[in-house]
């Protein structure tokens, strides 16, 4: 069995949440200085992470859609 994980082409990114809004999404400044709507990944929201405005978070973004991605760490 191959490794799916391998096939997989995401870009991890460091940026600071602006704006929390419905649904679980977020505005998200990331630091190249773009502005981002990201949601929250399913790992947080089930152990129940929270996420506030001005949280250093990790965001996993596709790269065929620059605009969107996936909150998936939140920092100190």
């Amino acid at each position: 069995m191959e490794n799916s994980n391998k096939n997989k082409k995401v870009i991890k990114i460091s940026g600071l949440v602006l704006e929390a809004l419905p649904s679980t999404n977020f505005k998200v400044k990331l630091d190249d200085g773009k502005e981002i709507l990201a949601h929250l990944a399913g790992k947080l929201r089930m152990y129940r992470i929270k996420v506030l405005p001005g949280d250093r978070v990790t965001v996993e973004m596709s790269p065929y859609d620059e605009n969107r991605g996936r909150i998936v760490y939140r920092g100190k």
